[in-house]
């Protein structure tokens, strides 16, 4: 029995990683180019809706899940747009488009479910009939990739390039634009992705079901400093202290302070062993090609 909660645990832990997790990876390939795509939250948001939508609506999972990946990318588009090529404060405009992510979904959660908090039960990864949970190996997956991508590749040592000084990247006929663009798009797919997941795992879509998880993701890639394998493990560690949060909620213990403590205690050990974490030296800073 106890080794069954143990697996349990261990489980239902990797499962609450997940939507940490992706649009961690993701945040990592947007501000590695220099760009804070703080909107993620509102892309989890729209790819669970859509990928929610996409699944009632057609009864095919795989393409509810594609749905969730489209519309991240759609949102990052707009975010990239309005950052890369119109140079608007980042940090504004993903706010902004967090704002308008909650308004449209719930929109169209009303025009299409007829309610605007939820919408219909959705079959869920089940259907696929698989013996394992595909999105844990897609995750291990794109944490490998993202590894090499970044620091194996040339597109990662070009994306580096734009983050830490554009001005010496573009006079070595790098497209800074181009590879900022493509950043902030794997980001928003990723973001999708892991929207895709929650309305997967809670078989429907409820309106704010991101709940703060994009800018969990964000800290989570601050506290590993900008790596994709400090990122993981950040958010491995958000996963186990949610975990913990369930497990003792019936336990007697006040739930505020059951559901504080875990957070508490984690910023106490982030703060006392990570250290100071210095972000690329052109993140958050919109580039002018100079004449």
């Amino acid at each position: 029995m106890q080794e069954l909660l143990t697996i349990t645990f261990v489980l239902q832990t990797l499962r609450i990683t997940i939507p940490y997790l992706l649009p961690s990876l993701g945040a990592v390939y947007s501000e590695k180019g220099g760009v804070v795509n703080i909107a993620l939250e509102g892309i989890l948001l729209s790819g669970a809706f859509a990928a929610a939508a996409g699944t009632y609506f057609t009864g095919n999972v795989l393409f509810g899940i594609l749905s969730g990946v489209v519309a991240g990318i759609l949102i990052s588009l707009i975010h990239s747009i309005i950052t890369i090529t119109f140079k608007a404060n980042q940090i504004v405009s993903g706010i902004a488009l967090n704002i308008f992510a909650f308004g449209i979904t719930k929109f169209f959660c009303k025009i299409l479910f007829g309610s605007s908090s939820n919408s219909e039960r959705i079959p869920g990864l089940e259907t696929l009939n698989l013996p394992f949970n595909p999105f844990l190996l897609i995750c291990v997956l794109i944490l490998a990739v993202t590894y090499f991508m970044i620091y194996k590749t040339k597109f990662g040592l070009r994306l580096r390039a734009v983050g830490e000084n554009p001005e010496a990247a573009d006079s070595l006929g790098i497209n800074v634009s181009r590879i900022r663009y493509i950043g902030v798009l794997i980001s928003g797919a990723l973001g999708g992705l892991g929207g895709a997941w929650l309305a997967m795992d809670q078989h429907s879509f409820t309106d704010g079901m991101s709940a703060g998880r994009g800018y969990i993701a964000l800290a989570a890639m601050i506290i590993g400093k900008w790596n994709p394998l400090g990122a993981a493990a950040a958010c491995l560690l958000f996963g186990l202290a949610e975990s913990f949060t369930l497990q003792f909620q019936d336990s007697g213990i006040p739930t505020q302070f059951i559901q504080v403590l875990p957070y508490v205690l984690t910023i106490i050990v982030l703060a006392g062993f990570i250290g100071k974490a210095n972000p690329p030296a052109a993140d958050g800073i919109p580039y002018v090609k100079k004449d």
